[in-house]
């Protein structure tokens, strides 16, 4: 595995390898990587010829008052995770190389950012797909592997592409789970053991959702059970719950055959994301 921290040499190395005919996978990432993460880049290594890492604390994603300071940055800890899964590349940037001095162009979906995470977080996804759009320039993948937990970033970089004409294609990957059923994610570091044990409520909510959903329940009805069982959770507090259509995250309709219910939380004061598709 190579490490590389400059975005010219990590285009010049896959430049030369597409010259060959090699596919490149590319899995963005902000570090802390966990089992979630790993199974990316096991599907990115059994995908493709060349795997792309990378890890970058984001700072333009993160809003005034959230964890950027804070947030994990295990760097040994994830060059091993990297070096253990076969990984070809691993691009470690800095804020420096990333953006200069001038910088002042922005990447902005006007319809999708504006709901769900978009309401208290937003600069969140003018951040993300500003940063995944210099990450589709710098890797050039054929493929990009998101995860599932972050559906509205995954639905959101998946029209970015589609609208910017990125030669790329936008895989969605299953979300991984602690035994808990708790949605593994690099905050839950912040979690108390009593604090991740609560919050494993916020999936069983979600499956009981999704047998209402299967069952013909209405849909004002799933809402209302979905909220009463994850403010019973301790500490909990609940930023949003929506039932939007899975494919275009329009506000589902009772007449809908499939959509995602997704639900941001937080417990003992740690924001959650975690969702589940139903289909009738």
């Amino acid at each position: 595995m190579k490490i590389i921290r400059k975005p010219e040499e990590l285009q010049k190395a896959i430049e030369g390898l597409k010259k060959k005919g090699k596919t490149v996978g590319l899995v963005p990432t902000m570090g802390a990587l966990h089992c979630g993460h790993i199974s990316l880049m096991k599907k990115s290594v059994s995908q493709n010829d060349i795997t792309v890492v990378s890890v970058y604390v984001n700072p333009i994603q993160f809003g005034p008052n959230e964890d950027y300071e804070r947030y994990p940055r295990p760097v040994e800890h994830d060059i091993k995770v990297c070096k253990d899964n076969k990984v070809d590349f691993l691009f470690l940037p800095t804020n420096k190389t990333l953006y200069n001095d001038n910088f002042s162009t922005y990447i902005y979906n006007n319809k999708l950012s504006k709901i769900m995470c978009g309401v208290t977080r937003p600069i969140h996804f003018q951040g993300v797909c500003t940063v995944v759009s210099k990450l589709f320039n710098i890797a050039m993948p054929t493929r990009a592997y998101f995860g599932l937990k972050d559906y509205q970033q995954y639905i959101i970089v998946k029209q970015m592409a589609k609208d910017l004409n990125f030669n790329i294609k936008v895989i969605g990957c299953p979300i991984v789970r602690e035994k808990s059923g708790l949605a593994m994610s690099s905050r839950n570091t912040y979690l108390s053991d009593k604090a991740k044990q609560d919050a494993c409520g916020i999936y069983k909510s979600l499956c009981f959702a999704k047998k209402q959903f299967a069952e013909g329940k209405k849909l004002k009805d799933i809402k209302k059970n979905i909220e009463k069982n994850i403010l019973a959770i301790p500490t909990s507090k609940i930023d949003y719950v929506e039932l939007r259509n899975s494919e275009t995250l329009d506000l589902a309709t009772d007449k809908d055959k499939s959509m995602v219910i997704a639900v941001a939380v937080k417990v003992a004061n740690v924001r959650l994301i975690d969702n589940i598709v139903c289909k009738k």
